[in-house]
């Protein structure tokens, strides 16, 4: 049997002890029932931060034992009606962060982790679609360890029946421009479930109109944000030439067992790149290079094996103890249909661990596959992100530099110098034919429109292929530049 619920009303404070004192008022099979949707009504919940868009949420059956939840936000817009504005899906990266928590409450939806109203919301200027994935991800949750997806081919899969379901049940969006917007590793996953998702409207197996998909830091080709990381922080002043040597040697080990087809290993050896430069840079963070990590209990935590230290840098980030609480207490509460044995963000790292295979398995074959399909492709990075780094185009001479120096410290005098860097490298190695004309171009300057007269970010677009550097914003462009994203969305949807 199939049951449907929802909940609404003024709610207060929620401390996370009230839980099973606020289960006790739902039936006893909210535990067990398959939830799909939760109504084909949108409410408007009454919230500290006095939130006005429609909201509907719910789960979606994507596999026998594979319940992934859902949470959408109506636009809420003075000027047009939701019908009239674009639909945003928005992918969290992790593998394991979730979108109806951190990407929500921490970038981009209507209110901030306090429940207080963010002036930069996407909700503004678009309908946006959270959607926990994969499947384990936020309050999407399993019922047993062999239904945790293992790679992007069955993320698009489930992706595709929660679209699928979506769009037939909410046939107001069927003909509304639908983009996917994505960050980290959300980008790599998103990729896969744009061409899946191309294919199925081709087929009309979905029905929608999408639109465009936009990778944000995401996690396209690793090796090659892996290969361009020492060089990255030798020219920001955090690597000295022994540390750049050292974070480079790493690096070619990676690369070595991405050449082999080692995807584990290398994975592992993904793990030793980042202790070296954590080794040699005091701690740097990996997601802002400017700024410290805000959770300062991760650098204390005991690890046992190297999946669990990626864990620390790449998923505990995003489930915070204010997060956490926020999500398990008073969001809980509110949605009504979360069931009982279900923890938000309890499931995260397995997710993380199921995916580890194909952590450095690259995608951009699919990027070139969807441009070559018509489909448009956005790339949107941050000037100040290690992990998923972009050199600007003037550093190139600096770059070579670098490489000269490493080659004389390794006693290598036979070098060859490649002057892109970050994403760039992928990027520049498409098979896409508009890929000459679009290198000829020179980039145009943005302003800030929090700051007027001050460059905000650079862009260069053409046909159906776009890139945007983000200027003083790290992995997390929302989170730090949040004007300057709302702009970009409003240009990348055609709006601005």
């Amino acid at each position: 049997m199939v049951h449907k619920a929802k909940f609404a009303g003024q709610l207060e404070q929620w401390d996370i002890r009230n839980l099973a004192l606020f289960w006790d008022c739902f039936p006893s099979w909210l535990s067990s029932v398959q939830l799909v949707f939760l109504t084909n009504d949108p409410i408007s919940p009454a919230v500290s931060g006095h939130l006005t868009s429609k909201e509907a949420w719910g789960y979606v059956d994507v596999r026998h034992g594979a319940h992934m939840f859902w949470w959408l936000y109506y636009a809420d817009s003075p000027s047009a009606a939701y019908q009239d504005l674009p639909l945003v899906m928005w992918l969290q990266g992790g593998p394991g962060g979730s979108g109806s928590g951190f990407g929500n409450f921490e970038e981009i939806g209507p209110l901030d982790r306090d429940q207080q109203p963010r002036k930069t919301s996407w909700v503004q200027t678009a309908s946006v679609l959270f959607v926990d994935n994969p499947v384990g991800t936020g309050y999407s949750y399993v019922d047993k360890p062999d239904v945790y997806a293992t790679d992007v081919a069955m993320v698009a899969s489930d992706m595709l029946v929660l679209l699928r379901s979506f769009f037939t049940e909410r046939k107001e969006f069927q003909n509304v421009p639908f983009y996917i917007f994505s960050e980290s590793y959300g980008g790599k996953m998103a990729a896969a479930i744009s061409m899946e998702l191309t294919k199925a409207v081709a087929e009309g197996s979905v029905k929608c109109n999408f639109a465009g998909v936009a990778l944000g830091d995401s996690w396209i080709s690793p090796i090659e944000s892996v290969m361009t990381w020492g060089p990255y922080l030798y020219s920001t002043s955090l690597l000295d030439d022994y540390g750049l040597v050292e974070v480079n040697n790493a690096a070619e080990a990676v690369k070595k067992a991405v050449e082999q087809e080692q995807f584990q290993k290398a994975t592992e050896l993904w793990s030793v790149a980042e202790s070296v430069i954590e080794q040699n840079t005091n701690g740097v963070n990996f997601y802002n290079i400017l700024t410290k990590e805000p959770d300062e209990e991760l650098s204390s935590l005991a690890v046992d094996d190297f999946l669990s230290l990626l864990a620390r840098h790449h998923v505990r980030p995003l489930h915070r103890q204010s997060l956490f609480q926020l999500m398990n207490g008073l969001i809980r509460k509110k949605l009504g249909l979360i069931p009982q044995n279900v923890t938000w963000g309890g499931q995260a790292e397995e997710v993380f661990r199921s995916m580890a295979g194909d952590f450095m398995r690259p995608v951009v074959d699919v990027v070139d596959k969807l441009l070559a399909a018509g489909v448009n492709v956005t790339v949107y990075n941050g000037q100040l992100d290690l992990i998923v780094d972009t050199m600007g185009m003037g550093y190139r001479q600096k770059n070579a530099c670098i490489i000269f120096l490493n080659s004389l410290l390794n006693g290598n005098t036979n070098w060859n110098v490649n002057f892109d860097t970050g994403q760039e490298l992928w990027v520049n190695r498409l098979e896409w034919t508009g890929l000459p004309t679009y290198k000829n171009l020179r980039w145009t300057a943005l302003d800030d429109p929090a700051s007027p007269g001050m460059t905000g970010a650079f862009y260069k677009s053409y046909k159906n292929f776009s890139f945007y550097w983000i200027l003083k914003a790290g992995h997390m462009i929302p989170t730090d530049q949040g004007t300057m994203a709302l702009q970009m969305l409003k240009m990348v949807t055609q709006q601005a």
